[in-house]
């Protein structure tokens, strides 16, 4: 058992937060600490951690197996705990504690294992899609809305494809502009994970799969096959290739085990891989393990906004 910061959570933080981020890692023990006795737990495993957030396994009152989840003050997980909160266990951990002043939580525990060891890419999405389904519920008042950032999304599109190279054929970023413009503006006020991805997704006890790791948006449920396909893309490049149709049948078999319009779906999935190629020319790429340059992930973005743009 261990209670020690995992030293690439900690170099993630500093790379990315810089001096207060040095300086929420220096609190960290003592807040962990603070947390367990609030909760009354104690370790009983080693830390784990995601970008932002530390997951510690703790048996909680009573034995119950539980994780203690510390996380930095970051814009996207202020409505993580809102969304567990609203699911209660549905397609989704439990929620047992919350300390939104310290952006912890005490969850239920699920397995290591994820919707990422599953080697059957139809069950992968299909199984991502049943989720997604579930998890498509009404949005309580307080949680952001996705139409709030259309006017962001338009203008951040205009500004890169006018100033960052290699150029992005025009029809890619017109299409994308397009999808902010209609689609963009005028969504449901649906609760969506906002982050469902394969590893967001774990094998469990009380369900076969739970998600973890929620952003909490409200918007349209198929904004979310944007995020799962760029890791099934990702996947893909395993076999050495990333064929057009194999794209297009797992963004389907999502859409229809969630109950989406397969066009909807494959409009928002564009608008995300546009939004990617972007982003690795200005910023370079990451993947879990660190940043990787402007190279095979930036034409992979491109690859995949090709791929999914009208037929």
């Amino acid at each position: 058992m261990t209670r020690e910061i995992p030293l690439l959570f900690a170099r993630s933080i500093v790379d990315r937060e810089g001096a207060s981020g040095k300086r929420w890692l220096a609190d960290l023990p003592g807040l962990v600490e603070a947390l367990l006795g609030q909760w009354d737990c104690v370790p009983d495993g080693e830390a784990a951690h995601g970008g932002i957030g530390m997951v510690l396994p703790v048996s909680g009152p009573a034995g119950r197996r539980c994780v203690l989840k510390v996380s930095f003050p970051h814009p996207d997980r202020v409505h993580e705990p809102d969304a567990f909160a609203v699911w209660a266990g549905r397609g989704a951990v439990l929620l047992h504690e919350r300390d939104d002043d310290r952006c912890a939580m005490l969850l239920e525990r699920a397995r290591p294992s994820t919707l990422a060891d599953v080697a059957d890419g139809d069950e992968v999405m299909e199984v991502a899609g049943q989720l997604s389904r579930r998890l498509a519920v009404p949005a309580p008042p307080g949680l952001p809305r996705l139409r709030d950032r259309a006017d962001a999304w338009e203008e951040q599109l205009l500004k890169d494809a006018a100033e960052l190279e290699p150029r992005l054929p025009d029809h890619l970023v017109d299409a994308a502009l397009a999808t902010v413009r209609e689609l963009g503006r005028d969504q449901p006020d649906t609760l969506l994970h906002g982050d469902l991805h394969e590893r967001n997704i774990l094998r469990a006890d009380r369900e076969p799969w739970l998600a973890i790791d929620p952003e909490g948006w409200a918007g349209d449920p198929a904004f979310d096959a944007g995020t799962l396909l760029k890791s099934r893309a990702l996947a893909f490049l395993t076999t050495g290739e990333v064929p057009k149709s194999a794209l297009l049948r797992a963004l389907n078999v999502f859409a229809d085990a969630a109950g989406l319009d397969r066009e909807r779906a494959r409009r928002w999935a564009q608008l995300h891989a546009v939004q990617d190629a972007f982003h690795g020319r200005r910023h370079g790429m990451r993947t879990g393990t660190g940043p990787s340059g402007l190279d095979w992930l930036t034409a992979l973005g491109d690859h995949v906004a090709q791929s999914l743009a009208q037929r």
